[in-house]
């Protein structure tokens, strides 16, 4: 692939900086937006030093909700636009769905002015496997299957989703959504709200007591981060434009059997506390991700044993050093 003018939104958070480091890796050039409202400029040290070395990699601190956002991006020139930054846990939208919209939706507006305004080829949108097609009959469930959100979050990627079909029809700027299942690994807030992997693995290495929200029996689609960010690497060409893709592993992991992998692979007991579902929550999704095999040539390569375990080693030098 030709070296690529590439801008990343979320690029602090665990996604994205991820995604950074792999873009700069095979050669890109990238800018790096977050409003730091959650995301650690830490996780982008490694890029922070190549951009000091060899000014291929620059951070701006902005909002995408903001209207000096389109500048931040005609500044930038990019040929590609990955969407990362988004308001991401299903208890806050239902908590505050005006807060969910502006992010979310509003947000992604703002993304897509500004990238048919400065020219991008191509758009990058995160969605959501793992929420916008509620509580399918059948799993693993597929791209042809309708959506049916069942939270305000799952409402606000649905409604992305569209807005980029939209500005494809009205300005033939490309675009690809992929709908990630839940993501896990390295980077990931051990000590926030959402994901589990990372709050298990802290908890269990600091010699706590896991806590289980329901009976232990909802089913998710665990994904390692590498993979997903080789799936928005190989998703930036021409290919997928226009469509949906599922990024999961196709496999289903009831809370309760994580608890015991991540346990084991810990060396810590595997007693759980239990707590109340919580509202907006799924009982079970998994995803076919047949179609990212056809579309742009993705699989899933990590198991969960591997991905558990760098993630319990990350999350060990990280409280080494805290």
């Amino acid at each position: 692939m030709l070296a690529l003018r590439c801008l990343v939104t979320g690029a602090a958070g665990f996604i994205g900086s991820n995604l950074v480091d792999r873009l700069l890796a095979e050669g890109h050039d990238v800018v790096g937006v977050d409003d730091l409202s959650h995301g650690k400029l830490s996780n982008l040290e490694e890029a922070r030093r190549v951009g000091e070395s060899g000014a291929r990699f620059s951070f701006v601190k902005a909002d995408i909700t903001e209207s000096g956002f389109p500048d931040v991006v005609a500044s930038a020139n990019p040929d590609v636009v990955f969407h990362l930054a988004a308001q991401m846990d299903v208890r806050v939208s239902v908590r505050d769905p005006m807060k969910d919209a502006r992010l979310n939706v509003l947000g992604t507006i703002n993304v897509l002015e500004a990238s048919r305004a400065a020219g991008v080829r191509k758009v990058l949108f995160t969605s959501s496997g793992g929420s916008i097609y509620g509580e399918p009959e059948h799993l693993p469930v597929s791209e042809r299957v309708g959506v049916d959100p069942h939270s305000p979050y799952a409402a606000s990627k649905v409604c992305g989703e569209i807005y980029l079909g939209t500005y494809r029809h009205l300005y033939g700027l490309q675009s690809t959504s992929l709908a990630l299942s839940n993501v896990y690994g390295p980077r990931q807030d051990p000590h926030g709200e959402a994901g589990v992997v990372a709050i298990f693995c802290s908890t269990l290495l600091a010699g706590g007591q896991g806590k289980i929200f329901g009976d232990g029996t909802a089913v998710r689609d665990y994904v390692f981060v590498d993979d997903v960010v080789d799936a928005f690497v190989r998703a930036s060409g021409d290919a997928g434009n226009g469509r949906r893709f599922n990024i999961g592993t196709g496999v289903g992991t009831s809370v309760r059997e994580l608890h015991t992998a991540i346990a084991r692979a810990a060396g810590a007991p595997d007693e759980p506390a239990f707590a109340d579902a919580r509202l907006g929550e799924l009982q079970a999704i998994t995803l076919d991700v047949s179609s990212a095999r056809h579309g742009i040539g993705w699989e899933p390569f990590t198991t969960l044993e591997q991905g558990v375990a760098r993630t319990l080693d990350w999350v060990r030098r990280s409280s080494q050093h805290e």
